[in-house]
């Protein structure tokens, strides 16, 4: 697969009457680890009289917060960017171990999610990346993958009754597991580019897992496939829960809503002038060198 991409991303609300929007929060920058593999970024916000303000949260990632003083029946988010996938190391090595206390904080656990803790307490009691990856494995087996476009993640109890579930909530169920085996661990919302049957490439919004490993760091582990997250994986968001991480939140007033979103991925060659991309839209553009 090509090492450079132009990632196009588009996401359009439509209200079936006039609203106000509450403060919307988008999540839609790479992490900062990522941050050098990613170029030429650019957010667009329509309708044109809105404010965006870029801010860090709690967990480190940079967010836009989107505030529209008017009436509005739509309201669209568009992501431009430049994005080299050559391997790259994500994990922090050598860091000190994470003081977050949302990463280790734990609900109580049903008896599914409970026997399934029991059953890998032993792996679980070595801490290293292979003891984690052969549980993330076993979560991967376990779950038939299913596409879900409600919002919302479920339990892991309740994921685990049904063997089944989306990416998120695979990835949550993984989370709730390792941290009841001593794990810090948090909730991962980001692209995920791969080829697709045609022999080009397919973009998509994901979920997955990240663990803290003693001396490397944190390491994604992707509960769809069951592998450990590679290049391909392009975090957006991390947090202790997932809905911390969803890609844009926020209220509006009561209404009928619907929403499309687009997402495309080209190889860099094929792509034309990237260097326009980070002078995408009128209003809310941020440039890379801004803010990346």
């Amino acid at each position: 697969m090509t090492s450079r991409v132009v990632l196009s991303h588009q996401t359009r609300y439509q209200y079936d009457r006039p609203v106000f929007l509450g403060r919307q929060t988008v999540r839609l920058c790479p992490v900062p680890q990522v941050r050098s593999a990613v170029q030429n970024y650019a957010l667009d916000v329509s309708p044109e009289g809105a404010d965006v303000v870029w801010r860090q949260d709690a967990y480190g990632n940079r967010v836009a917060e989107i505030r529209v003083p008017e009436r509005v029946t739509r309201f669209d988010v568009s992501v431009s960017m430049d994005v080299d996938l050559r391997a790259r190391r994500d994990g922090m090595v050598g860091a000190e171990a994470p003081v977050c206390a949302a990463y280790r904080d734990v609900d109580a656990a049903g008896a599914q999610v409970s026997r399934f803790v029991e059953a890998w307490r032993p792996a679980g009691a070595e801490g290293t990346s292979e003891a984690v990856a052969e549980l993330n494995r076993a979560v991967a087996e376990r779950l038939t993958y299913q596409r879900r476009l409600e919002p919302g993640v479920w339990a892991p109890e309740e994921t685990l009754e049904r063997a089944s579930g989306s990416c998120r909530d695979s990835a949550w169920l993984l989370v709730t597991v390792l941290r009841h085996l001593g794990f810090s661990a948090r909730f991962v919302s980001g692209y995920l580019i791969q080829p697709d049957k045609a022999g080009g490439l397919d973009c998509d919004l994901h979920a997955w897992a990240e663990a803290w490993i003693p001396g490397e760091g944190w390491i994604g582990f992707d509960t769809t496939s069951g592998l450990v997250v590679a290049q391909h994986h392009i975090p957006l968001a991390v947090a202790g829960r997932p809905e911390e991480a969803a890609p844009v939140s926020g209220l509006l007033d009561r209404c009928r809503a619907t929403f499309d979103v687009t997402m495309r991925a080209t190889p860099f060659a094929s792509a034309g002038n990237v260097p326009e991309l980070a002078m995408i839209g009128k209003t809310g553009v941020m440039r890379s060198h801004e803010a990346l």
